[in-house]
């Protein structure tokens, strides 16, 4: 099964993944990075902020870049265009 790796990257840095997931593929890759931008984007809610220039890399066991997630795509925001 391969490995993936979920790095978020805000405008003061990366958090790195070191741990990384075993998933089945990308695309379950990708619900488990929407799945956490979106904690985060409710964490930060509390807060009054959100930012959508926030992203989450999903690379491989290789290190290669696999999906860029924005935060942006993890949500829909009512009466915003997408």
């Amino acid at each position: 099964m391969p490995q993936f790796f979920f790095h978020v990257m805000d405008s003061a840095g990366t958090a790195t993944d070191e741990d990384g997931l075993d998933l089945t593929d990308l695309a379950a890759a990708r619900v488990v990075a929407v799945k956490g931008a979106r904690d985060i984007l409710a964490a930060e809610v509390r807060y009054g902020e959100i930012d959508l220039d926030w992203r989450i890399e999903i690379t491989d066991e290789s290190g290669a870049v696999a999906l860029i997630l924005p935060f942006s795509d993890a949500l829909l925001v009512a009466g915003i265009p997408k």
